[in-house]
């Protein structure tokens, strides 16, 4: 891969710029970032695109810890803020923080999660709640019974300072399946909101699809717009064009649904669909545009 996940630019903005101005925008001044794939370069974008005031630690893994372990890294850290937030780096959110926050107090809870009711729920599996929000499934691997309904997890989670203390002993684990689950199964006060798509924006960016499809999506967010950030950076959205800083187009080029990295070059004439410009080089995004590229 040319660039880690969360410095991929989306509509000219790198990922991570996006939960970083959402936490900023929720009140939040201190954030750890996980570092692992060419973690120099995401260090880099994350203090470029830091917002002010906002304080960025960050955790670099030699080998992959999982999402279990990525957390039980830093719990020290975590576990000086009660609650903290614990939010996934491959996406982009938008969700009224302070209120989840809120209710997360109320509740009594010592996790909660984020779920939304998505029509691509058969595509990304659901975790389920009872009638109070308790958890009571995971996808098809965990199920104490007892479901009322059910949404697709967006990776956003509010976790007490004294459920850090419940993680397993080991260094490689998944939060969910090594940590949650049972806690949920031994009693342990595990819960969800299930939010509705008005009420919560998700958009995943973790394939090379879904890439290209959040790079063609206006995005209606409430802590950012990248439409004028792009505009001060020099990115150009186009009609079927995401055209980074300083890229040149070339002449007589035929672009449908093609996102070109900064600085890059195209060659005159060029015909090129559904995919990503970068490093000098097409990057189909679809079967199709691969089939296309290939004949």
């Amino acid at each position: 891969a040319l660039l880690p996940k969360p410095a991929l630019p989306v509509r000219g903005v790198p990922l991570v710029a996006y939960p970083l101005a959402l936490l900023a925008s929720a009140g939040v001044r201190e954030v750890v970032i996980n570092l692992h794939h060419l973690p120099e370069q995401l260090r880099e974008v994350a203090l470029r695109w830091c917002p002010p005031g906002m304080t960025l630690h960050f955790s670099t893994e030699e080998r992959l810890l999982h999402t279990g372990g990525a957390i039980r890294r830093v719990a020290g850290f975590l576990g000086a803020e009660d609650p903290c937030l614990i939010v996934g780096g491959d996406m982009i959110v938008d969700l009224d923080l302070a209120g989840l926050i809120e209710r997360h107090r109320a509740s009594g809870r010592d996790v909660t999660l984020v779920l939304r009711d998505d029509p691509r729920a058969e595509r990304f599996g659901t975790i389920g709640l009872d009638a109070a929000g308790g958890l009571r499934r995971i996808g098809r691997r965990f199920d104490l019974g007892g479901e009322t309904r059910a949404g697709v997890y967006t990776w956003v989670n509010v976790v007490s300072a004294r459920a850090l203390a419940t993680l397993p002993e080991r260094e490689v684990f998944n939060h969910l399946d090594d940590w949650l689950g049972p806690l949920a199964a031994a009693g342990g006060a595990v819960g969800g909101e299930l939010l509705s798509p008005a009420a919560c924006i998700w958009e995943p960016v973790g394939t090379p699809e879904e890439y290209l499809e959040v790079n063609f999506r206006d995005l209606p967010l409430g802590y950012l717009d990248p439409e004028q950030v792009a505009a001060r950076s020099g990115v150009r959205l186009l009609p079927g064009v995401v055209a980074g800083r300083g890229a040149c187009l070339g002449r007589d080029t035929h672009l449908d649904q093609v996102v070109v990295w900064e600085r890059e070059r195209l060659p005159d004439g060029i015909r090129l669909h559904q995919g990503v410009f970068a490093a000098g080089t097409f990057h189909p995004c679809t079967a199709m545009a691969a089939e296309e590229a290939r004949g």
